[in-house]
């Protein structure tokens, strides 16, 4: 006799890929089939539930796919997303993302699609919804948990700025790379005796910038959170770099940090259905500005610069540590939480404990760097106070 189903999870991810997403995958799937449970996969984020077809004909396979223990167990310890991403917002629908069976009935610029989810989630016979995302893709979340849909999220981004956790899936494996980077060009910085500038990830939070300086792997960084002044920051190299036997200095640069009296440096203005602006090239324009100033500093004698965007590259590859045991974590406390008819929570690591809060705090506030705690403004570096009782990663409490 076939083992009656209890209910039917559905797992999806969204927003940018970082390594863990798989091994979350990977832990939901197997504690839920062995609790009795169906899971199903959205494919592409929230576009996969938007552009799913209710018909037994039509193939829906770019759209879910029921998950097995093998099919998650060869991708488990691999990085990215085997259920892909994308950066849908059915809220926020542009009229050229506009699935084709459903351009006659929605022809506005921006279309609220959220109907068309609750229905085709309905049509899957979805229990329970585990997004896996950061605060974009968890917001809407939240709108389907207001909805009525039951919803357990987890977190997720290399930025570290979920609200409500000290820790999001990624992150870990970001500060690694970045660390490791870092000192691989530090050969080439110090053979030719310049300014090493590294742009990092980080839109309004400065942590994967912070944590690598914090580390030792960097002299110097400027964040979001705090406006910098480009003269202060090649006064401050400068100083580092004369310090330093092999004459080269290095400053960790967040995408999203901003001249003193300016603003974000965006790569071009197309914005992405959450509203934001793909950012790029603050690095290099810090890298300009302090070969300009560098004379003022070094006895009138030009300093050149090696500027290297990180970018994809810590974000690409298998996870850390870290990042494939809290996923493991985070996907059975999600089960724990289901199991108890428990939803409209968020799972977290809060004080080095795994707890869960409500949901909705991701759309409550901001997470960013507390500058008066952690950041010194005159001298753009981590500040070094007491460790005592702060969390693993130092800073991300809020």
């Amino acid at each position: 006799m076939a083992k009656k189903v209890k209910g039917t999870i559905a797992i999806l991810t969204g927003g940018g890929d970082v390594p863990g997403l798989n091994p979350a995958i990977r832990a939901i799937t197997i504690r839920a089939i062995r609790e009795g449970y169906r899971v199903i996969g959205l494919r592409r984020g929230w576009a996969g539930i938007v552009e799913m077809i209710q018909d037994p004909k039509a193939d829906n396979s770019n759209n879910f796919v029921e998950l097995t223990q093998i099919i998650v167990n060869k991708t488990g310890r691999t990085g990215g997303t085997f259920l892909h991403s994308s950066r849908t917002r059915p809220s926020h629908l542009p009229k050229v993302s506009v699935p084709k069976h459903l351009k006659d009935t929605y022809q506005d610029e921006f279309n609220d699609l959220t109907s068309v989810v609750l229905s085709n989630l309905n049509y899957l016979g979805v229990d329970y919804l585990i997004p896996i995302g950061g605060d974009d893709t968890l917001s809407y979340g939240v709108r389907l948990y207001q909805e009525g849909v039951k919803v357990v999220a987890i977190p997720k981004t290399m930025d570290n700025d979920v609200p409500g956790t000290d820790y999001c899936i990624g992150f870990s494996t970001c500060i690694t790379r970045t660390i490791n980077m870092t000192n691989t060009l530090r050969t080439s910085a110090g053979s030719h005796e310049r300014f090493l500038v590294l742009e990092v990830f980080g839109r309004y939070a400065g942590f994967t910038a912070m944590l690598p300086t914090m580390a030792g792997a960097a002299n110097r960084c400027v964040i979001p959170e705090y406006k910098f002044n480009i003269d202060v920051l090649a006064e401050r190299l400068n100083e580092d770099r004369f310090d330093n036997p092999s004459k080269y200095s290095v400053v960790l640069v967040s995408e999203g940090a901003m001249f003193e009296g300016g603003e974000m440096v965006f790569k071009d203005s197309e914005k992405d259905q959450f509203g934001h602006a793909k950012l790029g090239g603050i690095g290099e324009l810090v890298s300009q500005r302090l070969k300009e100033q560098s004379p003022l500093y070094n006895n009138g004698k030009r300093v050149n610069v090696i500027n290297q965007k990180l970018g994809y590259l810590v974000r690409g590859g298998d996870p850390d540590a870290i990042d494939s045991i809290v996923p493991m974590a985070y996907g059975n406390l999600a089960l724990d939480l289901i199991l108890k008819g428990i939803h409209g929570r968020l799972v977290v690591l809060k004080n080095g404990r795994y707890d869960n809060v409500p949901i909705d705090v991701v759309t409550g506030k901001s997470k960013v760097v507390n500058i008066e705690k952690f950041y010194n403004t005159d001298r753009l570096c981590p500040n070094y106070n007491s460790f005592e009782m702060n969390p693993l990663f130092i800073m991300t409490s809020e």
